[in-house]
């Protein structure tokens, strides 16, 4: 993406036209409400605030969220919010209100984006092991079960069956023992490391244990969106990049990350996966050089 110099200069020191105008990849997008105004903005404090480690006035962050659909009030709500968590601090300069991440922040910022930018690195070569892991959490525990769920499932798990998760990775077991550990549960779960025996077939386990079909339409979906994406300035350049990673963060958790010979021919994740790097890599050095401007513009 190419980064130009806007000429009106709105109070926070975003390019006006830029924030006003319509973007091709954000008017393809549903709406973003007050239910992602958080999200996004861990996008831009992942993307922006992380690498340079330094305070940011809020006008920055609500200009540049602005721009990306969310309203002012929706942007104030969502760094309140991400304050009472802990992950930035704020301090004041007169009237205004700059913000720092906290260590609990840089810490989640960095792994996030250590997943979110190798998650499209290719597979190693695949010995043909699984790994499975049988756990019994009782009906009447739903919460307990809900938050095994997301944790393995996060982790790249599959669930053909109840109480039953497979994952053709047995270096996961490590991090799987973590999340066994951290919910209590190391008394009623176990876990076999082995190749595919001769009963059943492995595309059957893999169609009952994941749902690739809805999988490829997201990454079909992700591919509609920026394959033409072509921003117009410095601050859609800013934009598109957020965008683009906001969008890309949701697949290490949508997509378990099969190996080549357990996945359908032609996997549009591997056309996403490149994109996502071309466009990362083209839209990088201008989206960062619009975003120092408009830090040393609020200074």
């Amino acid at each position: 993406m190419s980064a130009e110099a806007g000429t009106d200069v709105g109070p926070g020191g975003a390019d006006a036209g830029d924030l006003e105008g319509p973007h091709p990849v954000l008017s393809r997008r549903r709406g973003l409400g007050q239910t992602s105004a958080r999200s996004l903005l861990l996008t831009l404090l992942g993307e922006f605030v992380l690498p340079r480690d330094e305070p940011v006035w809020t006008q920055v962050l609500i200009d540049v969220l602005g721009g990306l659909g969310v309203e002012s009030k929706s942007a104030r709500q969502a760094l309140a919010r991400t304050a009472a968590e802990g992950l930035v601090s704020s301090d004041r300069a007169g009237r205004r209100v700059r913000w720092t991440l906290t260590d609990a922040g840089r810490d989640l910022l960095s792994a996030g984006a250590e997943r979110i930018y190798s998650f499209g690195n290719p597979a190693p070569a695949w010995d043909g092991r699984w790994l499975v892991l049988l756990v019994s959490v009782p009906e009447s525990r739903r919460q307990l079960r809900h938050r095994l769920r997301t944790r393995l499932a996060w982790a790249g798990l599959g669930s053909p069956a109840p109480g039953v998760w497979v994952s053709p990775d047995p270096g996961k077991e490590a991090e799987v023992a973590d999340v066994v550990a951290d919910l209590g549960l190391e008394a009623v779960t176990s876990s076999f490391v082995g190749p595919f025996g001769r009963i059943g077939e492995q595309a059957d386990v893999v169609a009952q244990a994941w749902d690739l079909a809805a999988v490829e339409r997201e990454y079909e979906d992700f591919l509609a969106e920026f394959g033409g994406a072509t921003p117009a300035g410095s601050a859609d350049v800013l934009t598109h990049q957020v965008l683009l990673v906001h969008a890309w963060r949701r697949f290490p958790f949508l997509d378990p990350k099969l190996p080549a010979e357990l996945l359908p021919a032609e996997w549009a994740g591997t056309r996403a996966a490149a994109l996502f790097d071309t466009l990362h890599r083209r839209w990088q050095r201008p989206a960062q050089a619009h975003w120092r401007s408009l830090v040393s513009r609020a200074a």
